[in-house]
């Protein structure tokens, strides 16, 4: 069963044409990453699927229902790539907003903050101002806002940058077992050592998808030794 489909996703800014007919899905359970160079349109596909920006045409089905729909929003967790957190409000106060905006009462809130602190390594920071946080402990705050809801469905737009690589290695193992519990995971990331850790991928260039399957099939196919070689021979960048 697929938790999101999408088909024939086109999108254009003036004569620019950022999505191309992309079409994917991603399975109930799976951790589907979303891979390529930077312009291939992996951040203009997310904000189309949760609604940020409306398609020329094509589909979006997202846990069972034709997006945009209100309600299914509030069964999503997105992590966008750029910051959506109020710098002058503490790291718990922005925990408690967006718990209101996922409809959580104060008891579910009170129950899963301690808990989400924990997991990304900010309980001796909850009463600090964001603004007064590193890049990497502000990355840590966002993801902490995106989880906070149990979410049925995970968006997380290059969740890991500027965090240091004993955490990205935890938050890897949070998603899979996120995704053990029956959430599904959709990821963009630059780190093709993280990528390999997907069920599957999608190689997007030029708002299409080259190719589509686990990170193994994909380097077998185009007999390389990493995903990374695979993807330059896929998107033209590593020769023949």
């Amino acid at each position: 069963m697929s938790a999101l489909v999408v088909r024939g996703l086109r999108k254009s800014y003036g004569n620019f044409e950022a999505l191309r007919g992309l079409s994917f899905d991603v399975k109930k359970g799976e951790i589907f990453g979303l891979i390529g160079p930077n312009g291939a349109g992996k951040t203009t596909t997310i904000k189309t699927i949760v609604g940020l920006l409306k398609p020329d045409s094509g589909e979006i089905r997202l846990l069972g229902k034709k997006m945009p729909d209100k309600e299914v929003l509030r069964k999503v967790g997105y992590m966008p790539q750029d910051l959506a957190l109020y710098m002058n409000l503490t790291v718990e106060e922005n925990l408690e907003f967006y718990s209101r905006l996922y409809g959580l009462s104060r008891n579910e809130f009170k129950e899963r903050k301690d808990e989400i602190l924990r997991f990304v390594g900010l309980e001796k920071f909850r009463d600090r101002l964001v603004v007064e946080l590193s890049g990497g402990m502000q990355r840590r705050a966002s993801l902490a806002c995106a989880l906070l809801h149990k979410p049925e469905f995970l968006i997380l737009d290059e969740p890991t940058v500027g965090v240091d690589p004993h955490l990205r290695a935890s938050f890897w193992r949070y998603f899979r077992e996120l995704a053990e519990r029956g959430a599904s995971l959709l990821i963009t990331t630059h780190y093709m050592d993280e990528a390999v850790n997907c069920d599957r991928v999608a190689i997007v260039m030029d708002g299409r998808v080259l190719a589509t399957a686990s990170p193994q099939e994909i380097m077998k196919k185009t007999n390389s030794a990493t995903l990374e070689e695979a993807v330059l021979k896929l998107t033209g960048y590593g020769g023949a």
